[in-house]
């Protein structure tokens, strides 16, 4: 397989008759594409060729990144894949480490909750009375890892630092933070013993040998209706045959609606293109409160770019990417959850999805800073 790389001066419409099969890593598929958008996606060695003509027949400048992907995916760890090692904050766990790690965390400062397919962390410090709550997820698409990795490490600071660092001892004394480490369960598990691209999750689809829908164009906020989205269940945006039809979904929207009362920020991690995003991602009107989404977005960036230096962009999803609907964050706003952000982690590009081991704590650290400048807000203006 070879990672291709190219920015757009004009839309070429090739993209979406090509004669091979591309996988397109950011955007999400041919029609998201839009001017001036840098384009990611690869395709198999034999068929890169034809590709690369037909660019190079309408002049369209590109980079290859990856010669080899399945190279690239080994050298992505530090060492051999970590399926037999002990789990570790700093290497990517599959999710037998994952879950067997959670048990570690019972009796500290958090405890854990399953419901019906989902396994959430509730990071508490002192009980004092009725709290305001965050909830957290991460690995709604399977081949993202570096998301799983920033909840797990979120969890494991909240942890270890309480009662040392004033800012996570102050947040946890007044806020519930809901962590839900992998969302995808089976779609994970997939990208490790299967296909280390894989998006989608693993359900079957009815007349058609195609598995999987797209969890984040899965849910009830004009589900089907606009953007990247597609009702081809081979597609990697399918939005599944009704809204809340995957198990995952039902089961995350289930939990969200269970504790309106107290959720007042939602936040989804995901990967990649360095952005911090808020609703509405199906249409391009403002939201309500979009001034103040903007100027809470500004800080967190801020917050997350004084440790390394990393540029990230923030705005609606909508302007910012492009249209999309069914999404989580626009799904939990229309819920009444007001602060809700999805974050889309380390890099640019240069390794995409296969963020080597050596970036996690980096991007966790910095990542960690954000949310906390998030989570202060919420502490201090939401009602």
């Amino acid at each position: 397989m070879v990672l291709l790389s190219i920015k757009l001066l004009t839309i070429h419409k090739q993209f979406e008759f090509l004669p091979v099969q591309l996988d397109f890593w950011h955007p999400d598929s041919a029609p998201h594409i839009v001017t001036q958008m840098q384009v990611d996606f690869h395709v198999r060695a034999d068929q890169s060729r034809s590709v690369q003509t037909l660019m190079e027949q309408n002049e369209i400048q590109y980079e290859i990144l990856l010669h080899n992907l399945q190279e690239e995916i080994e050298k992505q760890f530090d060492g051999k894949r970590n399926f037999t090692g002990r789990h570790s904050y700093t290497k990517y766990n599959d999710w037998d480490k994952v879950w067997y790690k959670a048990y570690g965390f019972m009796g500290k400062s958090c405890s854990t909750t399953k419901k019906s397919n989902i396994f959430v962390f509730e990071q508490v410090g002192k009980e004092s009375g009725r709290k305001k709550a965050i909830f957290m997820d991460c690995g709604i698409h399977a081949r993202e890892w570096i998301s799983p990795a920033f909840c797990q490490w979120f969890v494991k600071q909240a942890a270890s630092t309480y009662g040392k660092d004033k800012i996570m001892t102050h947040l946890l004394d007044s806020l519930n933070f809901y962590v839900l480490p992998v969302f995808n369960i089976d779609g994970y598990v997939w990208s490790w013993t299967q296909d280390r691209m894989w998006r989608k999750n693993r359900s079957k689809n009815s007349s058609t040998n195609c598995i999987g829908t797209d969890l984040n164009r899965n849910f009830a906020a004009a589900w089907g209706t606009t953007g990247v989205i597609s009702n081809d269940p081979c597609d990697e945006t399918y939005y599944g045959p009704a809204p809340e039809s995957e198990d995952e979904t039902k089961a995350v929207a289930t939990f969200i609606r269970n504790h309106l009362s107290s959720i007042k920020a939602y936040l989804t991690i995901h990967a990649y293109s360095q952005m911090l995003m808020f609703p509405y991602g199906y249409t391009f009107h403002k939201a309500p409160n979009h001034d103040e989404l903007t100027e809470v977005a500004k800080a967190a960036v801020e917050a997350l770019s004084s440790l390394y230096g990393t540029k990230y962009e923030y705005g609606a999803s909508a302007t910012l990417i492009y249209p999309t609907s069914g999404s989580s964050e626009d799904w939990t706003y229309d819920q009444g959850i007001k602060y809700s952000f999805a974050f889309e982690l380390r890099d640019k590009g240069r390794y995409g999805f296969l963020l080597p081991e050596s970036k996690i704590k980096s991007t966790c650290k910095e990542t960690m800073l954000a949310v906390k400048s998030i989570a202060s807000y919420i502490l201090s203006y939401a009602s």
